[in-house]
């Protein structure tokens, strides 16, 4: 049976150095779902990725379905099918953490990152663990979200994130009112088509392959008090206070205060491990169980992303990757607002 020495130190993921191609990649498949789930990601080192072929090529051999993305909150570009660039985000502005498409119905539950050139400095792709970060917050906080679960508001409308025919991937207002009404998503038309949709979803989930509870959303990453000052100044100035791109609450409609945020993001931070990215790097992580979030940098920085392996928070069963598919049945909140 093939395995991977793997190298562990505190404060950095798992790292497993190989001699094989991107061909052959798809041999030690089981050894690294072996190292994933013991560990929630691994980075596997030594590989050549030329070129954005290869990247694919990697992804899909540490992976069972590529997904297309839907809803993003930033914009990034499709490279190749079921491959992105990483989310365009300003350099010198940490990303935070959280687990990819958590306000979806639909999720992925594996990620893969790869590298085709590492920057000069900074951007890694920090991970924590959302079954370690859930044990750490305060149990007040955890019952009141677990029981409320978490709300997503957008505002599709200006400078910041994206607008609603590309987050969507559609330019049929009735074709996008049936997907939200198909994946509970509240929705109203504002003047000039402003968009504008809210969603409540669970705040923890029970990983469906080891059956831990952890801390899986984008409460704190999407919050107001996340966003950088001036620029949510700016906002509130242009579009008013229920204008922002992106603002969570709690699932009964009770705002979070800056203590709060600041809170979990300290959380998240305890639990963060991280490691320099080198060209030909493969970062593959179980979105399920671990958050990731994006360090400054400088220099060229050109990473690839693949979604992965789609899974239905509160089901078993597959369902659809985006407004144009069959959108199923409704989504399971499993959260109440009483």
């Amino acid at each position: 049976m093939t395995s991977l020495d793997l190298t562990t130190a505190p404060g950095r993921p798992p790292v497993a150095r190989l001699t094989c191609s991107v061909e052959e990649l798809a041999e030690h498949r089981p050894a690294v779902d072996r190292a994933v789930a013991e560990h929630g990601a691994v980075l596997l080192r030594g590989l050549a990725l030329p070129d954005e072929a290869a990247a694919a090529a990697a992804a899909s051999a540490v992976t069972s379905r590529l997904m297309a993305e839907y809803e993003p909150f930033a914009p990034r570009t499709e490279l190749r099918p079921g491959l992105y660039s990483s989310t365009e985000w300003p350099p010198d502005q940490p990303m935070c953490m959280h687990h990819e498409l958590s306000y979806a119905r639909t999720v992925p539950s594996r990620m893969v990152f790869a590298c085709l050139t590492a920057p000069a400095e900074g951007g890694a792709v920090a991970l924590a663990d959302g079954a370690a970060v859930l044990r750490d917050l305060p149990a007040a906080l955890v019952a009141r979200f677990e029981r409320h679960g978490w709300e997503l508001r957008r505002s599709h409308n200006g400078p910041v994130g994206v607008d609603w025919q590309t987050a969507f991937g559609t330019t049929s207002r009735a074709e996008l009112e049936r997907y939200c009404a198909a994946n509970g998503i509240g929705l109203r038309w504002g003047a000039n088509g402003v968009l504008r949709t809210s969603r409540v979803r669970p705040a923890v989930l029970r990983h469906p392959g080891t059956g831990e509870r952890v801390w899986f959303n984008q409460i704190a990453f999407l919050n107001e008090w996340t966003t950088d000052p001036a620029v949510r100044d700016y906002l509130e100035f242009e579009f008013g206070p229920d204008g922002l791109p992106f603002n969570t609450l709690c699932g009964d409609g009770g705002s979070l205060g800056r203590a709060e945020v600041d809170l979990i993001n300290e959380v998240y931070e305890a639990h963060t491990v991280r490691e320099p990215w080198c060209s030909g790097d493969v970062l593959v992580v179980d979105n399920l169980r671990t958050a990731h979030s994006r360090d400054p940098y400088q220099g060229e920085r050109r990473i690839a992303v693949a979604l992965a392996d789609p899974w239905t928070v509160g089901a078993d069963a597959d369902a659809d990757a985006g407004p144009g598919a069959d959108a199923g049945p409704g989504p399971a909140t499993g959260v109440s607002r009483s």
